[in-house]
């Protein structure tokens, strides 16, 4: 829980010193393999792809390992990936953040008027994306704490036997309610 409260704190001003950095390589990726698609969804899948990616590995951590902890951390950090890129639609009109290798503005190029005309839009699609992002921010703790481990009762002369077909086991102590 700590963590996501961590993630959260530093992901005010969109920012997050290493978190940031992966996500800039994960929404480059996302460039990097929809090149064969059309430009609109190349685009667009950097900064999908960047909020995804945690998204996705936290459904792994959760439904496939069981690690549900490490979950509620990457739903946070999917919230400040969200975060970041609701910077980058907000900058869509302006053009002044720096771009990695130059090149189009993804939001000026999907929201201008090569594509739906709409970059009067960019900051209440910001605003929107911002606090989606902040949503999954918040999530993080609340999932944290409504997944965390249980402690498990042994009712008292419970009998055990193993998963894997060995003999019952008679020894367990009495749970202290």
């Amino acid at each position: 829980m700590l963590a996501c409260v961590l993630l959260g704190w530093l992901a005010r001003d969109g920012w997050v010193p290493f978190v940031s950095g992966v996500d800039l390589g994960v929404h480059e990726f996302g460039h990097l393999i929809t090149f064969w698609a059309p430009s609109v969804i190349t685009a667009a899948a950097g900064s999908v792809l960047q909020v995804a990616t945690p998204l996705g590995l936290a459904a792994y951590f959760d439904r496939v390992r069981g690690e549900r902890p490490v979950a509620a951390v990457l739903v946070s950090w999917a919230g400040t990936s969200a975060i970041a890129a609701a910077v980058y639609i907000a900058d869509a009109p302006y053009e002044e953040l720096p771009l990695f290798g130059g090149g189009v503005h993804d939001w000026a190029y999907l929201l201008g008027p090569e594509q739906c005309g709409c970059l009067d839009r960019a900051a209440g699609l910001a605003a929107f994306v911002r606090i989606m992002g902040w949503l999954l921010v918040l999530a993080g703790p609340v999932l944290a704490l409504w997944l965390a481990p249980r402690p498990v009762v042994i009712p008292t002369g419970a009998v055990l036997s193993a998963d894997w077909g060995g003999e019952p086991v008679s020894s367990v102590q009495p749970a202290v309610p």
